[in-house]
């Protein structure tokens, strides 16, 4: 987990002064603040127009689909706070095995939780099926 977050450090770190390096040879002289709203802005706007096209596809689908992905985002950054606080107090080992295992039990959960909710629906239109040929006699 330590060696995985070292390289997301790095490449931050790399963009990070390319792009200086970019805005430099454009001839904008910018801040660290002033990057940070920039690319992050728009990247949160990327992201945004992005999630807002799916979200609208998948809520015509199901409203458990944006519920699981906006849990699952939830409990990502969740279980990194966990692992990188792991690190930071030297209680238990920062792993990224631990992280991945954590979001598998999410899964498998869910999976359970939606295997019965179809068998439940499956009933109900079963029911619903006999009751209505039953009243149509």
């Amino acid at each position: 987990m330590g060696e995985f977050i070292k390289l997301i450090v790095a490449i931050v770190n790399e963009l990070h002064d390319i792009v200086i390096t970019l805005m430099y040879s454009l001839g904008f002289s910018v801040t660290d603040k002033e990057l940070h709203f920039w690319v992050i802005g728009l990247l949160g706007m990327a992201g945004f127009i992005v999630v807002q096209f799916l979200f609208r596809i998948l809520a015509n689908w199901s409203i458990t689909s944006i519920s699981f992905i906006y849990t699952l985002t939830v409990l990502l950054v969740v279980v990194f706070a966990i692992e990188i606080q792991q690190k930071i107090t030297g209680r238990g080992n920062m792993e990224f095995a631990d992280a991945v295992v954590g979001l598998q039990g999410f899964i498998v959960l869910f999976i359970i939780y939606v295997v019965i909710r179809l068998i439940l629906i499956g009933i109900r239109k079963a029911h619903k099926s006999v009751t209505n040929k039953s009243d149509a006699k």
